[in-house]
Parts: structure tokens; C-alpha cells; sequence
């Protein structure tokens, strides 16, 4: 066998692997001998089947999939040997050059495209400096948060008139054109909280009416949360994308969150009994709180503006067209040319920083351990039973830990999440932070 490498520019490659008789004939033969003992054919007994008649009818199925498997592995054992770094996998070249007449031909030639990763160079220094956002915990933070706690703490009462922050209960039906209801559209008896309807005018709308009430509401403007509202309508949530109508919603219900007093007996419901014995101490500890919940939006807000300032940076080029060929071999989901023209540009985005990431990871020498992957499952594990009262034993904590680590997409995103954990402690030790407390509007205002 032999394999050729023909480099076509630095990012696009061919494989052309040649492959004799003498490659593959001696298993073929040996494959035969094994049918022949185990074929059961009519008038003849059990291993009794003649070699001829054995040969002329499987050899060719046999010799295709012996010539297949012995591509895929040479494949592989080439890249692996010679260090070749692809992108994706190499695709069968196929043109009237590279017809096979399997019946007649003895030796092949095989024709592959590869795309190469790009070569480049990732330099991560102080001199680049970054403003590392946080939220500024002032004292009308800690009053909102506060109201919000003792509202979420709080009796439930049924109540007469809508007002802002109430829960709604009602049917949603989905109006035509000219306000009539729509046969076959939506219908669907769901829960609103005006708290998250962000179009004023929407909630606006839903505020001063009583049980049995009809408003009409755009549906569009119900929640921002696209996966939210098509749960609230019973609807995909491709169909919350791109939603546009006119809903009656008919009021069945309106719940009240009565603020819960604080007081001691507050206090102990939230944190046990007598580990916080005042309002002062009560609000330090909300304080600390925010803090340490604000921390993963510094931290990503952070991290997206490294990620746009390396993408900026470094520049080398993709196999696109090649690329673009193997989304459409071998995607999951169909997909037509046209929809991976319009999609393309956010693959290849991807694709980029993926590649830079990788580099990074490599180039200074970051690795995840069996033991972190492991100790974070069971600090995971420990936080979800300490929410239920107790305690893990020792044995039910190793099967918690082998039964999820068991799910393989679990424990790719486990895997991943502690990469980026380290890529993320190596981009605030290299590069020059500038801290800078801003208010919470400010700071989710710039983090979109």
C-alpha cells in the first residue's frame, strides 16, 4: 500500500492511497474459508460448499469490505504517524476520474480531500490590558433583593384586580386578522408573571382587570425568553422565534405575593436558627451573596471580550469550500447548500475560536485529571443533596459519580467546564486587569 500526500495550498490537501492485490487478497481469501465453513446453501451440507461456489458468490462483497476497512485504518495510522492535523474528516474524491469497476480491477487508487488546520501563533501578554466588570452591591441592590426574598418567602393570596407583579392564570387563544379566534391556532392555559413581561406596554395592558376579563396582548411581547414563551403557549420553540400574532388571553386566576415579614423567624427559615440574628446582619449576608452571584457575569462578560480581542488578532484561513463539503456529507440533520451559505459564517466563527482555544490549551500545557473531573461530579452531587437535608454516604456517592459520569455528553460538558475554568484563571494571571464596579443596569446593558 502506498499513500501519497499532495498539498494544494497550506489549508487543502489530497490523500492518494494505492492499494495491490497483495494488500488485501490474503484476508479476503482467509474471510472466504470462514464463509465456506459456515454457509448454508441449499443441496449442499454444512462446510461442504465448494470454493468456486463460495468465491463467485461473495468475493466481491468480501473484497469491498476488506479494501474498505483497510482505507480506514491506513488512514488513520498515516495522520496519526505524520502528525497531520485535519479538520474534520477526509471526504472520498469522487469524479469520472475515480470510477471503480470493482468487478474487473485489482489494484486502486483512492482519492481523498483533506482540510489542514491552519498554522498560527497565539501570544497572551500583560501588555494587553481588559477592564474586568463588577456589579456595584450598593444599598438599593441589597433592598431590591431583599423585597424579592421576602416576596418569594411570602403568603399567597387570591386577589380581585390585576396589578403589577401578580401571577396570572388564564386561557391564551390565538386571534385571525380581523380578531376573530383562529381554528387550529394556539390555545393554551398557561401561568404569567408580570414581573417578567419586559414590554411595558404589554404589561401595561394586563393590569386593572378582574376574573373573567379578555385582553388582547401581542404574543411576541409575553416573555423575551423565546424557550419561556413557547413553554407559556405550547408551542416549538422555532415557532417562538419567529412568532407574530394577536393573543385573547381570558384572566382565570390572579395570585398575590404578600411580602413575608423580617423578622427572627425570617431569618432562621433562611439560614437555620440563630446564625443570623438581625436585619444588619441579614442584609451583609444578602450583600455576600450577590457578590459571589454576580462573580460568573464578571467572569463571562470578561471572557467574551478576550475571545473578541484574540479573534481580531489572530488571523489565518479555513478550508471553506472543503469545509462546506463536509457539513453537507455528513451533518446530522439534512441540510440544503443554501441553508449552510446563510449559516456558514457562524460555523467557521466557531470553528476559529475553537482552534484558538485548542492552541492555547496546548501551548500552555493545560490539562484536566480523572481525579478533578471526579471531584468535581461530587461537588455537583453533595450541593443537589444538601438542597434535599442530608448527606451522600460514601458508597451512594461512587454510583452517583459512575452513573453520571456514564452519560457521555455529561461528562463532555463536565470536561469542557474545567478547561475553561483553567483557560480562564490563565487569561486573568497573563493579561492586565482594570476593575470596574458599575451599576446593574450598566453592567447588563454592556454584557448583551
Amino acid at each position: 500500500m502506498d499513500i501519497i500526500q499532495e498539498n494544494i495550498d497550506e489549508v487543502n490537501a489530497v490523500l492518494k492511497v494505492k492499494v495491490t492485490e497483495n494488500d488485501y487478497l490474503p484476508k479476503v481469501e482467509n474471510e472466504l474459508k470462514n464463509y465456506q465453513k459456515k454457509a448454508n446453501i441449499p443441496g449442499f451440507r454444512p462446510g461442504k460448499v465448494p470454493a468456486g461456489m463460495i468465491k463467485k458468490r461473495f468475493f466481491k462483497s468480501v473484497m469491498v469490505d476488506e479494501i474498505n476497512r483497510l482505507l480506514m485504518d491506513s488512514l488513520n495510522t498515516y495522520l496519526s504517524e505524520n502528525k497531520v492535523e485535519v479538520l474534520g474528516n477526509p471526504l472520498p474524491k469522487r469524479d469520472e476520474n475515480n470510477i471503480i469497476d470493482w468487478d474487473n480491477q485489482k489494484d486502486f487508487e483512492f482519492t481523498y480531500e483533506m482540510g489542514l488546520a491552519p498554522k498560527f501563533t497565539v501570544e497572551l501578554s500583560g501588555k494587553d490590558k481588559f477592564t474586568y466588570a463588577t456589579v456595584k452591591v450598593d444599598e438599593d441592590l441589597i433592598s431590591k433583593y431583599v423585597s424579592d426574598v421576602a416576596k418569594r418567602y411570602g403568603k399567597v393570596e387570591q386577589t380581585e384586580v390585576s396589578a403589577e407583579g401578580d401571577l396570572l392564570n388564564g386561557d391564551f387563544v390565538e386571534l385571525d386578522s380581523n380578531g376573530e379566534i383562529l381554528p387550529g391556532g394556539i390555545f393554551k392555559t398557561g401561568s404569567l408573571f408580570l414581573d417578567k413581561v419586559k414590554d411595558e406596554a404589554t404589561k401595561k395592558a394586563l393590569i386593572g382587570f378582574k376574573i373573567e376579563d379578555k385582553v388582547v396582548v401581542d404574543g411576541k411581547h409575553l416573555s423575551e425568553n423565546k424557550v419561556d414563551l413557547a413553554a407559556l403557549l405550547g408551542i416549538d420553540k422555532e415557532k417562538a422565534e419567529t412568532l407574530d400574532c394577536k393573543l385573547q388571553f381570558t384572566i382565570k386566576g390572579i395570585t398575590r405575593l404578600g411580602a413575608a415579614e423580617i423578622n427572627q423567624e425570617f431569618f432562621d427559615k433562611l439560614y437555620g436558627a440563630g446564625n443570623v440574628t438581625s436585619e444588619e446582619e441579614f442584609r451583609l449576608k444578602i450583600k455576600g451573596e450577590l457578590v459571589s452571584m454576580f462573580v460568573n457575569d464578571s467572569d463571562r462578560k470578561f471572557y467574551n471580550d478576550v475571545v473578541e480581542h484574540l479573534m481580531k488578532k489572530i488571523t489565518f484561513n479555513l478550508p471553506n469550500e472543503f469545509l462546506k463539503r463536509w457539513i453537507l456529507n455528513t451533518n446530522d440533520k439534512p441540510i440544503t447548500p443554501e441553508q449552510l451559505e446563510v449559516e456558514y459564517d457562524n460555523y467557521s466563527q466557531a470553528m476559529k475560536w475553537q482552534l484558538i482555544e485548542n492552541k492555547i490549551i496546548k501551548d500552555n500545557g493545560i490539562k484536566v485529571t480523572n481525579e478533578e473531573i471526579v471531584d468535581d461530579v461530587k461537588g455537583l452531587i453533595i450541593s443537589q443533596y444538601s438542597q434535599m437535608g442530608f448527606q451522600p454516604s460514601d458508597e451512594e456517592m461512587d454510583e452517583t459519580v459512575k452513573s453520571v459520569l456514564k452519560n457521555e455528553e455529561e461528562a463532555k460538558k463536565i470536561f469542557e467546564k474545567l478547561y475553561g475554568q483553567k483557560v480562564m484563571e490563565l487569561f486573568k494571571t497573563t493579561f492586565t486587569l482594570e476593575n470596574k464596579e458599575m451599576a446593574y443596569d450598566d453592567f447588563f446593558k454592556t454584557s448583551k
